[in-house]
């Protein structure tokens, strides 16, 4: 399953807005009409900002706009949810195939030893412990991917190069990662292969943020559920393309390199075909202290996003077990290590095909029908029950069986979660960082599921694991309904997408 797979100028684009990030986005500051040229200004009905304005960091970080108590009524007629702004400088179709392409490359490296490289290496250069050590060695992986993720995104925000700050990550990240990638194929210990598996996660994901950060760039929200549903597709058909190529290749040294290879070709794809103004510069500097606060962002002050959050974070714990899959088979059903490949393949051409038409015909029903609840229910409670029938799976048939569950409860997530958390975004200008912070949810279950598995392992076999799971499936079916639907934001009974800040007491 998908890695992660895969960042803001404004926070310290002034003084103030270095010491606080959360009034360069405050309503009431943006509401103000002093505050006309700010981002949540200019998209106000009433707003007729220049778009130079739109998104003038020193205004919106005014100290006198916040404490406007005119201002304050302004915010209560304004609409709550914020539209993101866009500025295509890429076709449409040009843009979503650069994307893809940037996706599946990185798919193809970071999910094809995932899937089967790591453990089948693991297994040559330590037979007797391969289990605990591929905990191990992507657990820490997962942990450097939690903090590169959101970092990368923050850095791209602040990128102005003439390159482009997309551009720049999406090339840099994919040459230097899989060129690291490349260099797995020599390790023979255990600590080699954690201290290479964690530089790939780390720069890969710089990548993935600049990646993502595309939608709210350039995608118009009319169709940024297709786009998903392509990213979607683009998730699995990574990892199927890395598992075919090296199928055909039973040199160990030679399928590090053909992964490696193919992921740094489509990284310099994606950059030939995306075209980016070059961003203003910021007038900040990036300070240790504002790094750090890239990686986080305050769940009550804007409640939408948390629980956005939340919801991706649960189910895709809840998808967390394909790198678990090659283990299931030797240990439950005694398949050979010389055959679990083929089998995994099998496994992952099933769950495939299920990912790629739910998740692109998702996406496109979703945009049609302006809903995107429904699609992630069905998603955790799919998920949840394909676990159940993992769990007690008699045969490597009703695998099979459960492994379709996986790919339809995938594909609906995929096709329209980037598109809903995108569309709970508090700020576009810092939109590279806060979806960063958002595919943090992608990254963690990828450390927490190696880190708990072997102890429920050891409680019940991979049954326990599996039922373990599931509750995670259904906690995240749960968690949406807290969030609005599409064009019911603001509206009672849902989590608000910015939470007013309490007024100074007098």
């Amino acid at each position: 399953m998908p890695a992660s797979a895969p960042h803001s100028p404004n926070d310290a684009a002034s003084p103030g807005a270095a010491a606080s990030p959360d009034a360069a986005r405050s309503p009431q500051t943006a509401a103000s009409p002093g505050a006309a040229a700010s981002p949540a200004a200019a998209r106000s009905p009433g707003a007729a900002a220049p778009p130079a304005a739109a998104h003038s960091p020193q205004t919106a970080g005014s100290p006198g706009a916040a404490a406007s108590s005119e201002g304050q009524a302004a915010q209560a007629a304004a609409p709550a949810g914020p539209m993101l702004r866009t500025e295509a400088a890429t076709p449409l179709p040009r843009l979503a195939a650069a994307m893809a392409a940037s996706a599946i490359g990185a798919y193809i490296a970071l999910l094809t030893p995932l899937q089967l490289l790591l453990t089948l290496h693991l297994t040559r250069i330590a037979p007797n412990t391969a289990t605990s050590a591929f905990g191990l060695v992507t657990g820490l992986g997962a942990l450097l991917a939690l903090v590169a993720n959101p970092l990368g995104g923050r850095i791209s925000d602040r990128t102005a190069a003439r390159f482009g700050r997309r551009r720049t990550w999406i090339l840099a990240g994919a040459l230097s990662g899989c060129a690291v990638l490349a260099t797995m194929a020599w390790t023979t210990q255990v600590w080699q292969v954690a201290l290479v598996w964690c530089a790939v996660q780390t720069l890969l994901n710089f990548q993935q943020a600049a990646t993502t950060a595309l939608m709210p760039d350039q995608v118009p929200e009319g169709r940024r559920g297709t786009v998903t549903g392509i990213l979607g597709l683009a998730a699995v058909v990574g990892p199927l393309a890395g598992l075919t190529a090296v199928a055909q290749v039973k040199n160990p040294v030679a399928q590090w390199l053909i992964v490696a290879g193919v992921g740094a070709a489509l990284g310099a794809l994606a950059t030939c075909l995306v075209k980016e103004r070059q961003a203003s510069r910021p007038t900040g500097g990036a300070s240790p202290l504002d790094l750090v606060k890239s990686l986080w962002f305050n769940p009550a002050r804007y409640p939408a996003l948390g629980w956005a959050w939340l919801v991706r974070f649960l189910i895709t714990c809840a998808l967390a077990v394909g790198t678990y899959n090659a283990f299931f088979l030797m240990g439950r059903f005694e398949v050979p290590a010389d055959q679990v490949g083929g089998l995994v393949l099998q496994l992952s051409l099933v769950s495939t095909a299920l990912i790629a038409l739910v998740s692109v015909v998702g996406g496109y029903l979703s945009d049609r029908l302006r809903r995107q609840k429904p699609f992630v229910v069905t998603a955790g409670l799919a998920a949840a029950g394909s676990l159940v029938i993992m769990a007690v799976a008699p045969s490597i048939g009703v695998v099979f069986v459960a492994m379709a569950g996986q790919g339809i409860a995938a594909g609906l997530l995929y096709s329209v979660d980037t598109a809903l958390c995108v569309r709970v975004l508090p700020s576009s200008e810092n939109a590279g960082k806060d979806l960063g912070i958002v595919n943090m949810a992608n990254t963690i279950p990828q450390s927490l599921v190696p880190f708990i598995a072997p102890a429920l392992l050891a409680l019940g076999s991979f049954t326990a694991l599996y039922l373990f799971l599931a509750l995670f499936g259904l906690a995240g079916a749960w968690a949406v309904s807290r969030l609005p639907e599409m064009g019911r934001e603001g509206e009672p009974g849902f989590a608000p997408i910015v939470r007013p800040a309490p007024s100074p007491t007098p």
